[in-house]
């Protein structure tokens, strides 16, 4: 492995272990060339999935990706990381298992914004508020009341 900071082109392993969710193995690694110390993590990977875009271009899955739109969406949220983390590899299993290689980016977000739901109602607001696309503060009232969000987001309390 390519030192990140000085890119030498090996590094040492110092200690391997299984990360906490058991999906992956976290790897300490140190550079003999200039001593720095980073971590990777090992993943298993079914296959290479392609994302269908809403526009037709397929483009390679990055779980990184995926990653990063769901912390934006969380962020400011109690949701830890570590269950974000498991959400995102069981949303990896479901479509690697599905044994389709290519995943419409809909499927993508909907099961995104399903287990965003099941972890917190404000990151599945914030998520779904860029993925579908809300234009205006009616778009946000209207899909909280659609999605019976009312009472876990504080709203909608006795109204009669």
């Amino acid at each position: 492995m390519r030192c990140p900071f000085c890119s030498h082109p090996d590094t040492q392993v110092k200690d391997s272990r299984p990360s906490e969710d058991g999906q992956a193995i976290r790897r300490r690694r140190q550079c003999p060339s200039c001593g720095a110390r980073f971590t990777t993590f090992e993943r298993v990977q079914l296959r290479d999935l392609q994302v269908i875009k809403s526009d037709g271009k397929r483009v390679p899955f990055e779980r990184d990706k995926l990653m990063r739109s769901v912390l934006l969406a969380a962020r400011k949220s109690s949701i830890d990381r570590e269950r974000i983390e498991q959400m995102i590899s069981g949303i990896i299993r479901r479509l690697e298992s599905s044994g389709e290689p290519d995943i419409p980016s809909r499927r993508i977000g909907e099961l995104v914004m399903e287990g965003l739901r099941n972890l917190d109602p404000v990151a599945y607001v914030r998520y779904a508020s860029v993925y579908r696309d809300f234009r205006e503060v009616a778009d946000f009232s209207e899909f909280i009341r659609g999605e019976k969000l009312g009472d876990e987001l504080g709203e909608g309390e006795d109204e009669a």
